[in-house]
Parts: C-alpha cells; structure tokens; sequence
C-alpha cells in the first residue's frame, strides 16, 4: 500500500517540460477566464493554444500556465478604449479603437448600427475580422442615434400580479395568462418546489423597485373568462405511463389536478394502466418529467449508522512493477489512462476527508481492480474480502468490468456506480451510469427549446443521416431547411423557415466549412428582423478552426450540451483551495469528476436512506457535474443530468437558464 501511495505522488507533482521561449510565450490563467478570452486577448486562435496545450481541452484552471504562440504578438496588448471624433475632413467622422475582448456584435450594439453598415464603412472588417488595438469607422449618421440612445430612459412595463386560489395549479395559471410553465418559474423562483395558495405571482411587466408599493394590479375571478378568450394554443405531447403509476403520483410529477389529467384524457376515468399513452401539456412534461431541482444533502446525520463504500480503481501496480523496461516516472510520462486513474483517486481522496470533517461516519476501502478491457481481478476481490456487504462501490472503469461487478453483487443489492464509462452493453437493475448517453445530451438540449416555445429548424448535412433520423423519429416539431442536389444549403430555405416573435434554434449538424458559412451567414442577415440562435447537437472541431470567425459564434450565441460546467461557486473554490493544499497543483477534470462521484455517493449514503432511494427521489450537482438518476426501460439507471450551454457576448461560457 505504501508503494502505491508513491506512485500516486509521484504522478501528482510531475509537469511536463515546456517549449522554447522563441516560439511562444506563457500565461498564467485567471480565475474564471476561458480559452476563448485568452486567445482573443493574444490576438491566436483557441486551436492554436490546444496545440501547445493538450492538458487545456478538459477545462482550465486558477494559475494554470499556457504556452501561447507568439506568431502575431508578443505580449497582450493593454488598449484603453478611446472614442474620438475627428475634425480635420469631416466634424461628424465618430472613430472607435477597438479594446481588448471587444467583438463587432459588442461595437455595433455599442452604437446602434448593423452588421452591414459597419463593414461598409470598414471594408477590410470583411476578409480580415476584427483586431485589438484597430481604428473603426463609426458610420457619421449614426452619431446622432448614439447620443440619443445614452440618454433614453425605457419606460417600466406594468407589473400584473395573480393571486394563487385554492386548487390552482402552475399549468392552470400559465394557461390563464396564455403562457409557458417555465416563464412563470423564472419570474417567481419560489415557486419551483411547490405552489401556496395566496401567493402573489408576477405575470408580467417588472416588480416595482419603490420603498413603498402603492398598487399592484391582481386578476380575480372577474376577469378570467375576457382572458380565457385571447389564452395562447397549447402544444401537447405524448407520454408513457410507467409501472406502479397512480392517477394521484401523476397529477403531482406534472402538477396538474386529477380532474385536468382526466379532462385532457378521458379513458382515465377507468384507470391508470402501465404503457397507457397520455396526452399532457409539453411544458409540463419538461419542468416536472425532465427536470428534478437539485437538492443540497443533510450535513447534520445523527445516530447514522457507519456505511461502507468500496472504490475500485485501475491502478495496475503488478504491471508498474513487472516493467523492467520503463521507470516509474517513465511509465507516467506514456501512460495516459494511468494518469487518469490517480487524477480520479486524487480528487477521491479530497472528497473522503471532506466527508470526514462533517463527522460522517464512512469506511473506505480501495482495491487495485488490475483491469484492463478484456480482464480484471475484480471477482477474486470481492470474493477475498467479503464485500457483499458494501453499501455502494464506485467502479471499475471499463463498461465490461462495470457490467460483471453490477453481477456478481446483484443478489446483494448493492449499487454499482459507473464513473468513466459509457452506457452500452448489458443493464443491471442495480448499475449506474454517470456519463450521460448521447441521447439524453440530445433530447436534454431539444427539451430546453421546447421550452422556450422556440422555433426549432434543423440545417443536417447529407453525411449525418443518422442524426436526420433521429430528429424524424424523435422531434417531429423540428423542420428541416432544404439541401440543394449538390449538397449545399439553400438559404432561401432556411431563411423562409425562420418566424418572427419566436426565437429561431438553428440546429447545425455538418463538419462542411462551407455549409457552416452558409448558415452563419443566412442567421446573421436575418438578426435585423428575427431572432436567432445556432445549436449544435455534438462537440464540432470545424468550429474551431481559423476558417471560422469566433466573433460570428458569439453573435449567434452558440448553444450547445454538455456533462460539465465551469463553476466558480464558493463551494467550487473551496474543494479547489483544498485540492491545491493536499497535491501543490490544480485539479485536472479527471481529479474533479473524482471527487464529484465520491462525495455524491457518500452524502447518499448519509440521508438516512439507501443509495437507491435516494438516486430514485433526488437530483443534486456537485463542482463540475450533475448526476440526476432515472430508470431505464431495460433495467439498471443512467444520468440524465447535463448543462445546456452558450456563448455570451462578453466571451464567456454561460449556462443557459
């Protein structure tokens, strides 16, 4: 064991040698910057920094150094942005340099002129971009239009408010004032867990900002059947009655009364039975079938009982110590999924003293599962030490070892968790699997528009027929723009799909440069009078290319899905603080998503419940990840939980709300 915990330090406190200071230059990352914001502030492409900086693409971190190359300029440039107006030719030439992190959509927005207008006045804007440090025309009959806008004060929409009666419900109200579900939660966020009766809910305008409220306007009984008149169509969608469902259980997951699900389905009146298809509400079937709140665990258990957790991680020490050929430093230096595996126990680590220090009575034991894709030592484990009577284990990490695991310990009951791979294979009733499947990253984004009651248009290249038929098969709301027979986009196409008074998703799927300009292009003509946004489906390396225009993507507000997310929390900071303390380096994605799995599955084991029921009943998030369980159709569990994402205009990364 003392071996062991060698090889984990050594791996723990090894860097890698950096590259000659004539090619590049360095930089130390802040808290909270992201690989975008520095390749515009060195004036290089994202992929230019991921070439220096392999480590970089699972996420950076406070004080991380970055080789940078130096092929364009030397050090960032610090630019104070000036606005000046010239008077030698012409008095009404207005002039803008261009500060660092500064992009054409944040100019133009800045001064109230198009895209169009911009580049007129800037003809090189079209082939060379944006620069830090350049002079921009501003179009002289704009200059008028900014002063006025500096001084214009938006006048505040009235605030309408409803009072909540008895029996009402969130989709009763939200149908009331023709309205989604998710619009009435965001307005009034207390009401995400459950609805009181006598709260006053905003419905629309903003809540007066005043120390004394004189009036507030309530719709009552009164004037419900004028607003029934002019109440929105509400869409509907399909849903599958599961086993053991009630008419009670289901009024409760989608918040509607007995007598609504009943009305919108009359066979009820019989009966709920296993596999019935229901029509329900489709922001009902996001905001309670898709969505669970996440909860924050009990840290004051009394009288808890001592669980045991075991962890089974690859270590393959036989292997380190049977290498006659390579060193152990060596072997780390070549030995990617080794290193993976002590990032991943490192951050475990940090999550079983965390527990600890709450006074969580917890009993860890770690076993080297010498495994590799075809063989593991993961039966004679078990068997030599009697860990039949685990509450959980965490591991192994290939899905072959995962799947035989979950077996030999299914008499038992235990839970097996799945931390690094993949649902594929057979289910177990009781494995788990963290990783989330393509096809909840999928459906998870799809929902989110949904949501939104967005327009949703689907750009699919001729090569990703499977995506095209999953979207057939699967969102039947979603249109698709024409292709032409050479393959090309029509534009005329996917500009007569857009519509106005929705925000317009376009859902891209293509790794073809020139069909991905072609979109940008068509959305970016159409922001005059539509809203847009691009999405994709899956990570896209063309878009990271120099071919693309960076700036064109923020514009466009990038969304896409993802299994983690750049978390700055004070909880964040403070496992960060600690991993730095106990390992004198930054935590690798490997290490976070270590301490993530661990310490979820021991606060699940301190509720006071067992593990599965408590997967069954909560959500939570932990630094990085987000693990909300579900039941498959074919037994065992996966994780529904991923973050849908954006690109801002201030070059940030946010988590669309």
């Amino acid at each position: 064991m003392r071996y062991l915990f060698t090889i984990c330090f050594a791996a723990l406190f090894f860097t890698f040698s950096s590259f000659s200071q004539a090619k590049s230059v360095t930089h130390k990352v802040e808290s909270g910057e992201t690989i975008t914001q520095i390749a515009q502030k060195y004036n290089v492409s994202p992929n230019d920094i991921y070439r220096l900086n392999p480590d970089a693409i699972i996420g950076l971190k406070p004080n991380m150094v970055l080789l940078i190359p130096n092929k364009v300029s030397k050090t960032p440039t610090d630019v104070k942005s000036k606005i000046t107006i010239s008077t030698k030719n012409n008095p009404t030439v207005l002039t803008h340099k261009v500060e660092p992190k500064e992009t054409l959509f944040s100019i133009e927005k800045k001064y109230g002129i198009s895209d169009e207008a911009l580049k007129k006045a800037n003809p090189e804007l079209e082939n060379l971009g944006i620069k830090i440090g350049q002079t921009l025309t501003i179009p002289s009959n704009t200059v008028t239009k900014f002063a006025v806008s500096k001084t214009t004060i938006p006048s505040q929409e009235k605030a309408v408010y409803h009072e909540v009666l008895p029996k009402e419900t969130k989709f009763s109200i939200a149908k009331l004032y023709g309205i989604t579900i998710a619009d009435l939660e965001k307005r009034n966020s207390e009401i995400i867990p459950n609805l009181t009766i006598g709260y006053k809910l905003l419905i629309k305008g903003s809540p007066l900002k005043l120390d004394k409220i004189v009036a507030v306007e309530t719709i009552n009984e009164i004037e419900k059947p004028i607003l029934d008149k002019v109440v929105k169509q509400i869409e509907y969608s399909n849903y599958e009655v599961l086993s053991k469902e009630t008419l009670y259980s289901l009024s409760k997951k989608f918040d509607l009364t007995t007598d609504e699900l009943i009305k919108l389905n009359p066979k009820l009146e019989n009966g709920v039975k296993e596999g019935m298809v229901l029509k329900l509400p489709s922001t009902t079937l996001i905001s309670k079938e898709m969505k669970k709140v996440p909860v924050i665990f009990s840290k004051n258990i009394e009288n808890l009982t001592q669980k045991k957790l075991v962890l089974l991680l690859p270590f393959n020490v036989s292997k380190i110590e049977g290498d006659t050929i390579n060193s152990t430093s060596a072997r780390l230096k070549k030995d990617k999924f080794l290193n993976m595996t002590i990032d991943f126990y490192s951050g475990a680590l940090v999550a079983i003293d965390s527990v600890k220090s709450l006074g969580i009575p917890i009993d860890v034991k770690i076993f080297d599962s010498e495994e590799t894709k075809a063989t593991s030592n993961i039966p004679t484990i078990i068997k030599e030490n009697h860990l039949e009577d685990a509450d959980a284990i965490v591991g192994p990490f290939y899905q072959s070892n995962v799947e035989k695991t979950a077996e030999i310990v299914s008499k038992n009951n235990i839970p097996v968790i799945s931390p690094l791979s993949k649902d594929i294979g057979t289910s177990y009733p009781n494995l788990y699997q963290t990783i989330p499947t393509l096809d909840s990253t999928r459906k998870a984004i799809f929902d989110f528009m949904s949501s939104k009651s967005g327009n949703s248009i689907a750009v699919i290249d001729k090569k990703k027929e499977s995506v095209r038929q999953y979207i057939k098969e699967n969102q039947k709301q979603v249109k698709f723009a024409t292709l032409l027979e050479n393959g090309s986009l029509s534009a005329e196409s996917l500009k007569g799909l857009f519509v106005k008074d929705k925000i317009n998703y376009v859902i891209l799927e293509t790794t073809n440069t020139g069909m991905i300009k072609a979109t940008m292009n068509t959305m970016l003509g159409a922001m005059a009078n539509f809203k847009v946004q691009l999405v994709i489906l899956s990570p896209n390396e063309t878009l990271d290319t120099d071919e693309i225009d960076f700036g064109n993507l923020v514009k466009l507000k990038l969304m896409y899905s993802s299994m983690t997310r750049e978390n700055k929390s004070p909880e964040a900071l403070v496992f960060e603080n600690e991993y730095r303390k106990q390992n004198n380096s930054n935590p690798s994605a490997f290490a976070t998503r270590g301490f993530d799995i661990t310490f979820d599955t021991m606060m699940r084991l301190s509720q006071g419940k067992s593990y599965h029921e408590e997967a069954e009943s909560i959500a939570t998030e932990q630094v990085d990840n987000k693990f909300e369980f579900y039941r498959k159709s074919d037994g065992g569990y996966a994780n529904k939980g991923v973050y849908i994402l954006y690109y801002d205009t201030d070059l940030t990364i946010k988590e669309a709300k």
